[in-house]
């Protein structure tokens, strides 16, 4: 019986194994492979692939990515995107037929993931089928409509004197350590429940201070909307510079499909790249060691058009392509202030303004320490809302006079009363428009608090006072007045009503202040 069963089982097998060896049709396959060359310092020469494209990735026989970056007529220079020191000599490369790409969707929502969408949090695998070409042509003039929605960052300076609107590229510049990440993160955390997504590309980092950076966005609970691309300074130049592309890819799929954020369609993106100066540096290392002629301060003669290509991603779409925005906040970072070097004007030329930041401000401890008069905003009151317009109109005016003045009472002459009276207002107003970091502001209550500054109910008040009577005057119009601060929220404007009433609760709380 055991025999019998034996036979049995084995008779099937073999049918089963011949169906299968008769339905197999065999098939040819060309593979364009190509043969490294020589190889090293995070690039490689390869012979033989003949039909490569431009920024196609390629494979090598070790599983290590590269991309196309220079075809010749006899060889193709590859960027390894990732560790080379396995890679030798004579070892095959194949095309993947696969322009450099990175996943997108929703799935990427509170992820920390490379520039080539690979995780780096522990938090599983990105599950997604989409994916976009980091490279992409930027939307043309037709397919653009008018920056005329904010950004609110949250911070009152910004809101108010330098307003930045959904679509726009605003530049961030400043030497190191004059808070320029800190004004980013704030507006980051700024965002919740504002229907935007932000994504932070961090090049050229420390890792250390990536991950305080992760912590800090998770305690405020800002991850939820935020991805993050990272490529650290221990990372290859060859990631560092692909990071912003593959960063501007991903929200440039939240501008034209949405995301869903809480079950709500998103088609709104905020990016920030951290710093294009390392970026600079990452493009003018890979290009040297690909042996492409430098030009001025060593870069290669297309630096402009490295930068200028990802920022003009940035828009805001018609109505006809979805009605979607890509904001963009590109940092610099200036060497003892020079704004005028190579790297800073090519980029403050390419953008809709400036925000500069000073270390002398820094360090007389006004933060953000923006220089008012250097930065600009070339969208200006088109982004406001009609509140914040009609309080930052005067605030702007009272700010420039303030300047003037300070720098003649420097010369120590004798002051007028009507001077002395406008170098106190400046004073008062400079401390009204100090912030400490990760303390976001929210419109109304920037509205309340310019409004009486500018208005003189402050101007009796103690310098060394001005935060407790700034705090004082927001709390005491949302318990006594709160429907001022909510006809602000909804309405966006001042009606003479609220003005009225804003009017009142200043006159009140004047007599009341001690």
């Amino acid at each position: 019986m055991a025999a019998k069963e034996m036979d049995l089982i084995i008779k099937d097998l073999t049918t089963n194994l011949q169906a299968q060896i008769d339905s197999f049709t065999p098939r040819v396959e060309a593979v364009d492979v190509g043969e490294v060359i020589d190889v090293g310092d995070g690039i490689a020469r390869v012979s033989g692939l003949a039909n490569v494209q431009s920024n196609e990735l390629v494979e090598f026989s070790n599983g290590t990515l590269g991309v196309a970056f220079n075809l010749e007529e006899d060889r193709v220079g590859v960027i390894i995107l990732g560790e080379y020191a396995d890679l030798e000599e004579g070892q095959l490369v194949r095309r993947t037929q696969r322009i450099a790409s990175v996943p997108v969707g929703d799935a990427l929502l509170g992820r920390v993931v490379d520039p080539l969408g690979r995780p780096l949090d522990g938090k599983g695998a990105i599950t997604t089928t989409k994916f976009r070409n980091i490279e992409r042509i930027a939307p043309g003039v037709i397919e653009r409509a008018n920056v005329n929605r904010p950004v609110q960052t949250g911070i009152k300076p910004i809101d108010a004197m330098i307003p930045i609107g959904r679509g726009q590229r605003e530049l961030i510049i400043g030497d190191r350590q004059t808070g320029k990440t800190a004004i980013c993160v704030d507006t980051i955390i700024n965002q919740k429940g504002q229907d935007l997504v932000c994504i932070y590309v961090a090049i050229g980092q420390k890792r250390s201070a990536i991950a305080r950076l992760v912590a800090t966005l998770e305690q405020y609970g800002a991850l939820d909307y935020t991805i993050i691309v990272i490529a650290s300074a221990s990372e290859p130049a060859s990631l560092q510079y692909i990071a912003p592309y593959a960063g501007c890819a991903i929200g440039e799929e939240v501008m034209e499909n949405g995301v869903t954020i809480g079950g709500k369609l998103v088609k709104d993106a905020l990016v920030v790249y951290d710093d294009l100066s390392k970026h600079a540096w990452a493009y003018r290392q890979v290009s040297l060691l690909m042996r492409r002629p430098p030009a001025r301060e060593a870069y290669p003669g297309d630096v402009f058009y490295l930068h200028s290509r990802l920022l003009e991603r940035a828009a805001q779409l018609s109505k006809e392509r979805g009605a979607g925005s890509l904001t963009a906040l590109p940092i610099i970072e200036t060497l003892l202030g020079d704004v005028s070097a190579y790297i800073p004007t090519n980029v403050i030329s390419i953008t809709d303004g400036q925000i500069y930041l000073e270390t002398d401000l820094f360090n007389a401890g006004i933060r953000p320490a923006m220089n008012v008069g250097i930065s600009v905003s070339r969208v200006g009151g088109d982004a406001q809302t009609k509140a914040m317009k009609q309080v930052a109109g005067r605030l702007k005016g009272d700010m420039a006079q303030y300047r003037d003045l300070a720098a003649f009472a420097s010369f120590g002459s004798d002051l007028d009363a009507t001077t002395r009276r406008q170098l106190e207002r400046g004073l008062r107003l400079t401390e009204i428009l100090k912030q400490p970091q990760y303390q976001p502001v929210s419109l109304a209550n920037q509205v309340v608090a310019i409004y009486a500054a500018t208005n003189g109910y402050a101007d009796a008040v103690p310098i060394g006072r001005m935060k407790d009577w700034e705090a004082a005057i927001t709390r005491y119009v949302a318990t006594q007045y709160p429907g001022i601060l909510d006809a602000i929220d909804t309405e966006k404007k001042i009606s003479d009503e609220t003005t009225a009433k804003l009017k009142q609760a200043c006159e009140e709380f004047k007599k009341s202040w001690s």
